[in-house]
């Protein structure tokens, strides 16, 4: 009875300019997050994506003093102004063996040697799962474990096997190949065997780790430790494409290694277009939210006489009120699935163009609770609001 004495004085076309919206708004917010996060997870799927490398430009008469590379290398005010940009998540440090170091190996039946170099980096920027103690080194170790690009090996098996003609090499062939290195320096000479671990994408130099580095400077190096600087640094970007990045790497002349990559510039132009996407249909949602509220308040003007005269029978106002919340409940509940069902057939306008280069769509689950959650918000509001138009019309 209390549903059909209110119902009357409902405005058909006030809820459908609500509806429709509230629809549009919520859609247009849903897809560009939905975009925002598919554009992300394609971006992060490359392994060196959102990580470069940092160095100075070798200065011209480096050449004239081979020994002093103090120009080239980073000191602490440097690294600690690099930690506190924003677009910095955080920053490593390449620590180089400052020794003698060369490999020999028996291939093919032939033995081949060369000069080679070492240099370690927290384990946090290697794009390699490792075992612990795999990727570790203490005194009384037998093997050194090494991580080599993976552009090395394709160095080797396209450039200098095929004109040497040498057997090109597998990765997991590689990785069983037994390696000697020789070191020397401090009055010290040691031979150690050493293996390839894992081929990275995204370190360009042969990497070993910290306990192993740390060590071998100590015995090798004429150094103080204290005397060491770093003349590379990685960094892991918050914002990959940033003009900030360029900026602060032009005033401090200072080169980088995947610097303004395509995809870089990509997402960050994503980002941007997505945020103002999602913006545009919060306004939109805002707006029809509060058409919603104009809506309750002119509807309730105008039962005010039937609210009161119903209160005045002794129908509690919980009871009153209870045709408005569940008309705003289930409009908005409507309003939410079909959102997100539009949302996800949106995604497929760009869900096969990501799966072309390798990429797998996220999870659109997190989409679809985060229109409840945001509608839930809307939706207590409402029915917030209408609880205390009811108690002003009753009085």
């Amino acid at each position: 009875m209390i549903s059909s004495l209110l119902r009357k004085n409902i405005s058909k076309w006030q809820l459908a300019a609500y509806s429709s919206a509230c629809f549009v708004g919520l859609t247009i917010l849903l897809t560009s997050l939905c975009f925002y996060r598919d554009i992300s997870a394609a971006h992060q799927s490359s392994s060196n994506s959102g990580y470069i490398v940092l160095s100075k430009p070798v200065p011209l008469l480096a050449a004239l003093n081979p020994g002093n590379s103090a120009a080239s290398t980073f000191t602490r005010s440097e690294i600690d102004d690099l930690i506190s940009q924003p677009w910095a998540r955080q920053v490593g440090e390449f620590t180089p063996a400052d020794f003698n170091i060369s490999a020999s190996v028996d291939f093919a039946g032939r033995g081949l040697s060369t000069a080679l170099f070492f240099e370690a980096l927290p384990d946090r920027f290697i794009d390699i799962d490792l075992d612990p103690d795999v990727w570790s080194f203490s005194e009384g170790h037998t093997s050194i474990p090494i991580i080599v690009p993976r552009d090395y090996l394709s160095l080797y098996n396209f450039g200098f096997a095929a004109s040497r003609g040498m057997p090109q090499v597998s990765e997991e062939l590689v990785m069983q190949i037994p390696l000697r290195i020789a070191m020397s320096g401090n009055g010290f000479y040691d031979v150690m065997p050493a293996r390839i671990v894992g081929l990275s994408s995204r370190i360009n130099t042969i990497a070993v780790p910290e306990s192993f580095m740390s060590w071998a400077n100590e015995r090798y190096s004429e150094k103080h430790p204290s005397q060491h600087h770093p003349s590379r640094l990685i960094v892991e970007l918050v914002t990959p494409g940033d003009p900030a990045i360029d900026k602060w790497l032009s005033d401090n002349d200072i080169e980088a290694s995947h610097d303004g990559s395509a995809s870089d510039r990509t997402v960050f132009v994503a980002t941007i277009i997505s945020s103002v996407v999602g913006i545009i249909g919060i306004i939109i949602a805002a707006l029809a939210v509060m058409l919603l509220l104009v809506s309750l308040f002119l509807l309730i003007q105008k039962n005010s006489d039937k609210i009161r005269d119903l209160t005045l029978l002794g129908y509690r106002r919980s009871k009153v009120g209870e045709f408005y919340y569940k008309l705003v409940i289930t409009i908005n509940t409507i309003i939410t699935i079909g959102a997100s069902a539009a949302t996800i057939f949106a995604s497929h306008l760009w869900q096969k163009p990501l799966e072309a280069i390798g990429s797998e769509p996220s999870d659109r689950w997190t989409v679809v609770i985060s229109a409840f959650v945001v509608m839930g918000v809307v939706t207590a509001v409402s029915v917030a609001a209408c609880r205390r138009m009811i108690n002003s019309a009753s009085r």
